[in-house]
């Protein structure tokens, strides 16, 4: 298992970014295993929550593994703390830079499939958010969504007040990631008003996953997005667990997020496990 750690000029975010992307080329297989067809691979692009960066999920989740037993690449950028949505007056085009130049750079790298069926976005936290958010935008590129303990934190973030203790809760900083509040509700960066926008134009959109755990701060808000997707007539799925905002839920449910894609069922190769066989 091939990973990378991969610094490249962003035109979107105008400067160097770096990202750490699992290539599964190098896998061995026991004699009398069936060997991989050489054809282009099936691409996950994974984001990282709050306070984290592109080394999040490996070191966080056993995904690396996984990923290989699956024959699957997954690209993990940094997206700072800026929820993966554009800000022009900040020139921070975090969301063209999600959903277009990361796939289009990636691709141009590596040997990944461009099918959209074959492409997908999951995140955690505000990863989630940025991954739903932006493979509804994106619905052409994606075409499955997953989200684990999404903050979807639009509803209502017009009456925030910068009279709080804790920064992340702040009027300011949701200003500097969202621009004027008065007009996030009915915009792209409500992704209740994007899916709403994508059913009225009888557009295809996305399979989604959701998941959330049962001690989660972000439960409801999550139960409540998935309510209002249903209402929408959308496929999705939701399952809540035992657990709160915290890695062993995340690695738990990544695992059932590569289950729930249409992955290849890959038999898994020789690794440092396999001594004595």
């Amino acid at each position: 298992m091939a990973l990378l750690q991969v610094n490249f000029m962003s035109k979107a975010l105008m400067r160097t970014v770096p990202m750490n992307v699992i290539l599964p080329v190098d896998k061995m297989t026991f004699p009398g295993m069936p060997e991989r067809e050489d054809k282009p691979f099936k691409t996950l692009y994974l984001l990282h929550g709050v306070f984290g960066n592109y080394t999040d999920w490996v070191s966080g989740t056993n995904i690396q593994r996984w990923a290989e037993e699956k024959g699957l690449v997954v690209v993990m950028p940094s997206g700072d703390n800026m929820f993966y949505v554009d800000n022009p007056g900040a020139n921070n085009y975090y969301g063209e830079f999600i959903g277009k130049e990361l796939v289009e750079v990636t691709r141009k790298m590596f040997h990944l499939s461009n099918k959209r069926e074959d492409t997908y976005i999951a995140g955690l936290s505000m990863g989630g958010y940025g991954a739903i958010r932006n493979g509804l935008k994106y619905h052409d590129t994606f075409g499955c969504i997953a989200g684990l303990s999404s903050a979807f934190i639009t509803d209502g973030i017009e009456k925030r007040t910068n009279d709080v203790p804790f920064f992340i809760e702040s009027r300011s900083y949701a200003e500097s990631c969202f621009g004027d509040l008065t007009k996030v509700a009915e915009s792209d960066k409500n992704p209740k008003w994007l899916a709403k926008k994508l059913v009225e134009q009888n557009t295809e959109i996305p399979k989604i996953y959701l998941a959330c755990g049962d001690k989660d701060f972000l439960l409801d808000a999550n139960r409540d997005f998935y309510d209002y997707l249903g209402r929408l007539g959308l496929d999705v799925e939701f399952e809540v667990g035992p657990g709160a905002h915290e890695w062993d839920f995340w690695n738990q449910y990544i695992k059932k997020v590569l289950d729930w894609l249409p992955l290849e069922n890959n038999l898994e190769g020789i690794h440092s496990g396999n001594v004595g066989v």
